[in-house]
């Protein structure tokens, strides 16, 4: 064996071991596997960003009608069954804008307002047909609505009967003859910035809206009943 071979053979031997489990070999396993702990541990601390979060229990006013309300209908009109109590169905917000056939901009202003006051996007309302005498064309964007079911109905007619309402002027209670004969109310509002989430310095102009209460009740006395119970506060 030659010198050369002999000195050759140890620079062999020496890379080996750092090639197949030396310190710097062992060392990026390591650190890739703590890397990707730190990862799968940040990934599921990460909460999804969005304008509504998952509500953690039911409306005040759906526990109230759960607790009390539907007792007290039950009571008072004599239902056999539990399931024939009126409750609410729905609750449609509808915003019309004879003003948008001139001045289109109006429609974005009352959907970003609509939403504030519903916490749901609205959905744009058309012209059903062509009307010559105002000059409105079948497609044309005449206002926008929005429909609220389970609690988010809920939360908003508390909203309506506790904060909105009394900051009407001169309010005296809400008119009792908005039903339709089968149980369903429908209220006007003059002036949307009776709701404390329209700013009123941000706003181009005062607008009214429409709200229409749908309720299973079979006569205006059942759903008058139901409303009254649940705090809408009639003229009488």
């Amino acid at each position: 064996m030659s010198e050369n071979e002999s000195e050759a053979k140890p620079e062999a031997g020496a890379e080996a071991p750092e090639a197949a489990g030396g310190p710097e070999a062992t060392a990026k396993p390591k650190s890739a596997g703590k890397k990707k702990k730190r990862d799968a541990k940040g990934a599921s601390e990460v909460v999804p960003a969005g304008p509504f979060v998952k509500r953690t229990a039911p409306a005040r006013l759906r526990l109230k009608y759960d607790q009390q309300v539907r007792a007290e209908l039950i009571k008072e009109f004599g239902y056999q069954n539990v399931m024939a109590a009126p409750r609410l169905v729905k609750i449609v917000l509808n915003m019309g804008l004879g003003e948008a056939l001139q001045n289109p901009k109006l429609v974005e202003s009352a959907e970003a307002q609509l939403a504030l006051i519903s916490g749901q996007k609205p959905v744009v309302t058309l012209a059903r047909k062509s009307i010559a005498t105002y000059k409105l064309r079948q497609g044309q964007k005449i206002g926008c609505m929005v429909t609220l079911r389970r609690d988010r109905m809920y939360e908003f007619l508390d909203r309506l009967v506790s904060v909105a309402l009394p900051r009407t002027r001169d309010f005296r209670g809400v008119s009792p003859r908005g039903f339709d004969g089968r149980g369903n109310y429908t209220l006007g509002i003059k002036e949307q910035i009776v709701f404390p989430e329209i700013d009123y310095d941000k706003i181009e102009k005062i607008k009214g809206l429409n709200v229409s209460i749908i309720t299973t009740a079979r006569t205006d006395a059942e759903g008058r009943a139901l409303l009254r119970y649940l705090g809408v506060p009639f003229r009488s």
